[in-house]
């Protein structure tokens, strides 16, 4: 125990700033926020309002295009007027837009009103996206930048497997409204974290930023061509918290606190394998290592199509998870 204790002290927390293991107990209370109640928004729409899956299907593009748009916005801002203070901005929109989407559906307003509300919440809550992966950038030695993004999201999936085991649970007896609420209490004290506690890396340019000075990136044709295939990738993966609840509940049989454990495997997977794993790639060209990633994607996504009960899912979860803990470090460090 001691020999272990030494060693995580000399070789793994020395090896990151400080504002690296704070981004990572940020990126935790966020995962675990947002884990809480996205994933079964699904099974509220199709299940208790009666939506077709068509149109849950729609609600989540929708709301696919608009934080993606949000998180060039949010990348363009952060850059302009610092990342501190934009964090602190969006999560505090983030609470009210929270709130609101609570309230509508304790009163069972319009179900489009609702969806109306959500893209919009998500939409804001993305801009923090660009942000979290710029302060990074800013806090980590550049020879340690895939490091540095695995150990962040390692703190985001803690939260991310606490989330959906503890917002399968409550669901069982709590209204969805009840859910965002706690998801909104959760975000306050991200807020008073990033006030209190976080430094600021960068605090903003003086030269203008906007649309156009952002948008120079597209003279980058290796950039494009890696943003084309990352598009592609997203189409399969955006499965994880959208129609896989409905997969899980409707075709599967399974109950909501195992759909939750289900993604929670995906949470625990990546907490104990991300570093590992991206010490790993960090051997292979970065060409490699996203090909490797991917293909684990295939396996993992084209197995859960087949599988008949709880367990075999956890098993396709787990090839997921493979491809997760591979190539997601690996992407953020091309960007970067």
């Amino acid at each position: 125990m001691i020999t272990l204790s030494r060693y995580l002290t000399g070789n793994v927390f020395r090896r990151f700033p400080r504002g690296v293991w704070l981004m990572m107990g940020l990126d935790t209370l966020l995962g675990a926020a947002s884990s809480l109640v996205f994933p079964f928004l699904a099974l509220y729409l199709h299940n208790e309002r009666g939506l077709p899956m068509s149109l849950v299907g729609t609600v989540f593009l929708v709301g696919g295009l608009v934080t993606g748009g949000t998180n060039l916005i949010g990348g363009m801002l952060s850059d302009r007027f610092g990342r501190r203070r934009l964090m602190l901005g969006v999560i505090s929109a983030t609470i009210f837009m929270y709130g609101v989407l609570a309230l509508l559906i304790g009163f069972s307003t319009p179900v489009w009103l609702i969806a109306v509300v959500y893209v919009v919440a998500r939409g804001i809550a993305g801009t923090i996206n660009p942000t979290i992966g710029a302060m990074v950038a800013d806090l980590s030695p550049q020879d340690r930048l895939a490091e540095s993004y695995a150990v962040v999201r390692i703190g985001g999936n803690v939260g991310f497997a606490v989330g959906p085991a503890v917002g399968g649970f409550l669901v069982s007896f709590l209204s969805y409204g009840w859910l965002l609420a706690i998801s909104a209490v959760m975000y306050s004290l991200t807020a008073f974290l990033v006030f209190f506690i976080m430094p600021e890396s960068f605090p903003g340019s003086k030269q203008r930023v906007d649309f156009r000075s952002t948008l120079a990136v597209a003279g980058d044709r290796p950039f494009l061509v890696f943003t084309t295939f990352s598009i592609l990738l997203v189409l399969a993966v955006g499965h994880l918290g959208s129609t896989l609840s409905i997969f899980a509940v409707d075709w599967l049989g399974l109950s909501t606190a195992q759909y939750g454990l289900l993604l929670t495997t995906n949470g625990i997977g990546v907490v104990l394998f991300q570093y590992p794993a991206t010490y790993f790639a960090s051997k292979l060209s970065k060409a490699n290592g996203l090909i490797l990633g991917s293909l684990f994607y295939v396996v993992g996504w084209a197995s859960l199509g087949w599988v008949t009960g709880f367990n075999w899912a956890v098993v396709s979860l787990v090839v997921i998870t493979a491809g997760e803990v591979t190539l997601a470090p690996i992407s953020s460090a091309v960007v970067a």
